[in-house]
């Protein structure tokens, strides 16, 4: 763990002085905008991809690079499997090397970088969301679900297309994300419900819905996968690891709580916040869900990042007086929450050749 929490440092200490040496631009909706010094972002991003890039380990980078290894990535082999533009990714990369360590490198560089981009263009507090993104475990989580997240990755750099309404350009990016990971589609449905009003009846019927399909949750399942039994997603129906920790429905909920109860100085700082609070409703309900099977989590993984972009902005709905408190409230709790979920709950361990060796 030590070359993570040195990286969590490094992260949160270059993307503050990256936003405190930032210079403040005027939209053309009179919004205030941030924009953090470019060469301290180059070196967040140079941390963040070289942790990523270099592990030897987490979750099934072992079972990635294992299949890296065995497979030629033929065009045959390519089209017989369900997410083809993660195998020409894989064809391309191993043309030029046999080493694993490329891919796991090249999916950690897209998928940060695309990343982010959009927390520089669209977070208040740059260095809150950078924060936040490790210490909420979104990072250590693209480094388990590479596919996932790295489609994750591609839909979130498509935000402009969701805020603008460019719903065409939007769905193709979806389309493309898709090839890395089937489950993108579930954005296209999403796009049409995410642009209204936040906190309408229709929010709180969402609310209402996941809470009854816990409730009922045996007979949601037998009906969802009956649904699903012909595709790639037919095999979870026995996937038993349990469900999502109850702590983390609550990390999750703060964030919109407190949006919800500062609803209407959110709409005058952030014109399109009613859209990101709704990805990041969407991302508390599967939740929700996920305390009776943690495979519903999985869904979350395209709209917590959003939840990133919120809690950067929900500092400045309080007055100038209290804003200092609720940051540092914000950097101790998500730092308790680390520490519990990353050493005391999952263990974690961090390998790699690479830093291993150096330190």
């Amino acid at each position: 763990m030590t070359i993570l929490w040195m990286n969590l440092a490094i992260v949160f200490i270059l993307a503050f002085f990256a936003r405190y040496f930032a210079t403040a631009t005027i939209s053309t909706d009179s919004i205030i905008l941030i924009k953090p010094k470019k060469i301290l972002i180059l070196g967040v991003l140079l941390s963040l991809v070289l942790v990523s890039g270099l592990r030897a380990n987490i979750g099934d980078t072992g079972a990635y690079k294992h299949s890296y290894i065995i497979n030629d990535f033929s065009w045959n082999y390519i089209t017989s499997q369900k997410d083809i533009g993660f195998g020409i990714l894989q064809m391309v990369l191993k043309k030029y090397s046999d080493d694993p360590q490329i891919m796991i490198f090249t999916t950690a560089l897209i998928t940060n970088v695309l990343i982010i981009l959009v927390l520089y263009k669209y977070s208040r507090m740059f260095e809150l969301s950078l924060y936040v993104y490790i210490a909420s475990g979104f990072f250590l989580t693209s480094m388990n679900g590479i596919r996932q997240c790295l489609a994750s990755a591609i839909v979130f750099a498509a935000s402009k297309f969701l805020f603008d309404g460019s719903w065409k350009r939007y769905l193709l990016v979806v389309l493309l994300a898709s090839t890395f990971h089937q489950s993108a589609l579930i954005l296209i449905p999403i796009y049409f419900i995410v642009r209204r009003k936040a906190w309408t009846g229709a929010t709180f019927a969402l609310i209402s819905l996941a809470v009854f399909i816990v409730l009922g949750f045996n007979q949601f399942t037998e009906v969802l996968f009956a649904a699903l039994k012909d595709t790639q997603y037919g095999g979870y129906k026995d996937f038993s690891e349990g469900g999502a920790n109850i702590l983390r429905v609550g990390v999750e909920g703060a964030p919109l709580l407190i949006a919800f109860l500062g609803r209407e100085k959110l709409r005058q700082i952030l014109p399109y916040s009613d859209f990101i609070v709704n990805m990041a409703i969407l991302d508390f309900l599967f939740m929700i869900i996920s305390t009776q099977n943690w495979i519903f989590a999985r869904f979350s993984i395209y709209f917590s990042l959003y939840q990133i972009i919120l809690v950067s902005w929900i500092v400045k709905i309080f007055k100038e007086k209290s804003q200092r408190f609720i940051y540092f409230s914000i950097l101790i709790c998500y730092f308790i929450y680390h520490y519990y979920d990353s050493v005391i709950t999952l263990n974690i361990v961090y390998k790699s050749d690479f830093w291993d060796t150096l330190f």
